[in-house]
């Protein structure tokens, strides 16, 4: 039963769904082909992170979740701080701008004391207190408006139909984004499906949309898809993008600072 390549790498999925686990020696001799053409299949699958190598064949992925948001905070903390400096950089006195609820965008509110008149919305409950503290204190020149809905007590974050209708109402200079993936195939993603369709709002009522991402998160695609690499104008990241990446990335207009 010898099959074209693209139909045989969906039958293997379909094979690793049923039964998690797939032998290269099984699958040489199901489909009729030698076993480098099934690790060649298994190579590029799991390039498109759709499954894990092992030795002798493969394994279906774990699914991954979300971290809380206090895993989050120490995770890649050093990288999250570098992102923070240089997506500050981007903010010009005057600007309106939302700051998500992601971890690496909170680290932008360390960075605002020479910036002035800002207008600053925030749909998370710890970026809303750092940045009443700075601004209490004297760091932070300007207004700050938290966007309303329901309140998610694991990510300490706001996100829904509520919060989309209020961002409806505003037309901002700046998003400043987190993703848990970005990939040229797969564009922008999130574990979270309700948290995707709030952050697609935010890019939709922005005039520039800032994705603040660490190289854990490039090269990656997760299962809510949030917006099309070319919906970016700025990718900020603690690493180059990786190979390959330099000619798309302009072909959609795309900006990549580390």
């Amino acid at each position: 039963m010898s099959l074209a390549g693209e139909e045989r790498r969906k039958r293997i999925l379909e094979m690793l769904g049923m039964k998690g686990k797939v032998n290269v020696n099984d699958l040489a001799q199901q489909f009729e082909v030698t076993t480098e053409t099934i690790r060649r299949d298994l190579d590029e699958l799991e390039k498109d992170n759709k499954l894990k190598k092992v030795y002798g064949g493969a394994v279906r992925l774990k699914a991954e979740i979300e971290p809380a948001y206090n895993e989050r905070e120490i995770i890649h903390a050093e990288e999250k701080r570098a992102i923070g400096v240089l997506a500050a950089s981007l903010i010009e006195d005057n600007d309106v701008l939302v700051i998500d609820e992601g971890s690496t965008a909170m680290q932008i509110i360390h960075h605002l004391e020479d910036k002035h008149n800002l207008t600053i919305l925030v749909c998370s409950i710890p970026t809303l207190t750092l940045l009443l503290d700075y601004q209490k204190n004297g760091v932070y020149d300007g207004r700050t408006i938290f966007i309303g809905g329901e309140v998610n007590p694991k990510h300490l974050r706001v996100s829904g139909p509520i919060s989309e209708k209020m961002m409806e109402d505003f037309y901002v200079n700046k998003s400043f984004v987190s993703v848990d993936g970005v990939s040229l195939e797969n564009g922008l993603t999130g574990f979270d499906y309700e948290r995707a369709l709030f952050t697609r709002k935010l890019i939709q009522c922005s005039q520039s949309t800032i994705v603040v991402a660490d190289s854990s998160k490039i090269g990656k695609r997760t299962v809510a898809k949030i917006a099309d690499l070319s919906d970016v104008d700025y990718v900020v990241s603690n690493s180059e993008p990786p190979t390959g990446w330099d000619e798309v990335l302009q072909d959609r207009g795309v900006t990549w600072l580390n």
